[in-house]
C-alpha cells in the first residue's frame, strides 16, 4: 500500500522560517546603527565643601538614584578645576559659572541649562568705601580661591578697570577665614560668586559695619561681557522686618550653568534636564520672573539638542507615564520596530506568492516531462520503443500520485492526472496502428 506524503506542512515551516530569518538578519544590521542603551553611571564635578554647586550636585543625586542612575560627585576647587576635568574626560557633566570659557577652544561641550543667577559680591571692610573698581589698587583684596570662577571674573572685571594686577595685594583667603579677615578689618575687599541663599552672603549683607558694593555702572559690564546680566537687589528683599538691603542695589551676575560634552548618551540628558527643572524651577530672589530658570539661554556653549527638544516640549510623551529605563528601553524598541515593519509588509506579500509557485513548480515541472515524452514517442514507432513509452508513463503517473499539496490545488494535481491519461490513450493508439 502506497502511503501519501505529507510535505506541503514542512514547506510552509520551511518558506516562513526563511522568512524569519530575513526579518533577524535585518534586526541585527538595524542594531548597528541604533544607540546603546545609556549607562547607569554619571560622575559630575561639583565644587568644594560648603558652596551651592556641591549643595545642588547631591540634590541631583538623589533624584537621579530614583531612575536607577549612579551620580559620582567629585569635590573640586572650582569653575576652573570643573572645565578641566570635563574637557580630560575625567567628568561626565560639570556645574560651570558661566564667562569661564570660550566655546571656540571647547568645540566638544554643549550645555545643557543655565540654573540660576549668581551674583558677583563686592564687600568692603568696615570703614572702606568703594564705588569703582579702578580704586582698588594697592588694596588688600580677596579675589577667591585658585580655580575658582570667582577669581577669573574678578581679575577680568579689574583688568577693565585698568587696575594693575601684580600692585594688588592678594590674600588667599576662603570660606570663614576670608569672612573674618574682611570684619576685622585686615582685608579691604572680598570678592565672591555665589547665589544668593549662601550663609555666607547673608552673614555679610546682615552686618551693620560690612558694605555691599553698588555697580552703577552695570549696564557697561554686561555690554562688554555677554556672560554677565544686570540684576536689582531690591531694598528688603532678603529681609522685610530689617529692611536688608536698605536701598536697591545694583548687581552683575554671571549664571551657575550645568555642561556636558558630545559624548554623553542623548538619553542622559534628557533626564538630567528633567532632573535640574525640578531642582531649580522655583527659581530665587533675584529671578527677573517666573519659571525663568531653568533655561537655555545664557550659556558659553552651544545648547544640546536634547535639552533644547525638553525646552520647547517638555518630558517626553513615553517618559510622563513610565520610568526612565522603561522608557527608554521602548523608545529603542521602536527603532527597532520600524526595520520590522519595512521588511514584514513585502513579506507577507512575497511569501504567499512563493508558497504558490512552489506549490504549483510540483505540479507544471511534469508537463515539461510530457511534452518531451510526447514528442520522443512520435519519432520512435516502433513496438519496443512504444511499450517502453507506457512504462516511462506508468512510472510518471506513480510519481505524480506521490505529490502532496494543499486543497486549493488539487484541482491542478487532478488536471496533470488527466493529461497523463490522455497521453497513454494516444500512445495506445499508434500502438495499434503499428505491426
Amino acid at each position: 500500500m502506497v502511503t501519501r506524503k505529507n510535505r506541503t506542512g514542512k514547506e510552509l515551516l520551511r518558506l516562513y522560517t526563511y522568512g524569519l530569518f530575513v526579518v533577524l538578519l535585518g534586526f541585527a544590521v538595524t542594531y548597528q546603527f541604533i544607540e546603546p542603551a545609556p549607562p547607569s553611571e554619571l560622575i559630575i564635578a561639583a565644587g568644594s565643601k560648603g558652596g551651592a554647586y556641591l549643595k545642588y550636585a547631591h540634590e541631583y543625586q538623589k533624584l537621579l538614584a530614583q531612575d536607577r542612575i549612579s551620580l559620582k560627585i567629585l569635590e573640586t576647587a572650582g569653575s576652573l578645576e570643573n572645565l578641566a576635568l570635563l574637557a580630560a574626560g575625567k567628568a561626565d557633566i560639570a556645574l560651570l559659572q558661566s564667562g569661564v570659557a570660550e566655546a571656540a577652544d571647547y568645540p566638544e561641550m554643549l550645555g545643557i541649562g543655565s540654573l540660576y543667577y549668581e551674583p558677583l559680591w563686592v564687600f568692603t571692610r568696615p570703614g572702606f568705601t568703594l564705588t569703582e573698581l579702578s580704586q582698588l589698587s594697592n588694596h588688600k583684596v580677596i579675589l577667591g580661591s585658585e580655580g575658582s570662577g570667582t577669581r577669573q571674573v574678578a581679575m577680568q572685571l579689574l583688568r577693565d578697570n585698568r587696575v594693575d594686577l601684580d600692585a594688588l595685594h592678594k590674600v588667599k583667603l576662603t570660606g570663614k577665614d576670608a569672612v573674618a579677615a574682611l570684619l576685622q578689618g585686615q582685608v579691604d575687599v572680598l570678592f565672591m560668586i555665589t547665589a544668593t541663599s549662601s550663609i555666607t552672603v547673608n552673614t555679610l549683607l546682615r552686618s551693620k559695619s560690612i558694605s555691599l558694593v553698588n555697580f552703577a555702572r552695570a549696564d557697561a559690564y554686561t555690554r562688554r561681557h555677554n556672560f554677565l546680566s544686570k540684576i536689582i537687589l531690591s531694598q528688603g528683599i532678603i529681609s522685610l522686618a530689617k529692611n536688608i538691603p536698605a536701598q536697591d542695589v545694583t548687581l552683575v551676575a554671571p549664571t551657575a550653568t550645568l555642561v556636558t560634552t558630545e559624548n554623553l548618551h542623548p538619553a542622559l540628558t534628557g533626564i538630567l534636564t528633567q532632573v535640574i527643572s525640578k531642582v531649580h524651577k522655583r527659581g530665587s530672589l533675584l529671578n527677573l520672573k517666573r519659571h525663568q530658570f531653568p533655561s537655555g539661554e545664557y550659556l558659553d556653549f552651544p545648547l544640546s539638542g536634547d535639552a533644547k527638544r525638553f525646552y520647547r516640549r517638555g518630558v517626553p510623551l513615553l517618559q510622563r507615564y513610565l520610568p526612565f529605563w522603561a522608557a527608554i528601553q521602548l523608545d529603542r524598541l521602536k527603532l527597532m520596530l520600524l526595520p520590522l515593519l519595512a521588511l514584514l509588509l513585502p513579506l507577507f506579500k512575497i511569501l504567499p506568492l512563493t508558497y504558490r509557485w512552489r506549490m504549483r513548480a510540483r505540479i507544471y515541472r511534469w508537463y515539461d516531462t510530457l511534452q518531451t515524452l510526447d514528442f520522443e514517442v512520435r519519432q520512435s514507432l516502433s513496438q519496443e520503443a512504444v511499450a517502453d513509452f507506457l512504462k516511462r508513463l506508468d512510472h510518471i503517473e506513480n510519481d505524480v500520485r506521490q505529490i502532496s499539496v494543499p486543497l486549493a490545488y488539487a484541482s491542478e494535481l487532478y488536471s496533470l492526472r488527466l493529461h497523463i491519461d490522455l497521453l497513454r490513450r494516444q500512445i495506445k493508439e499508434i500502438k495499434g496502428t503499428l505491426k
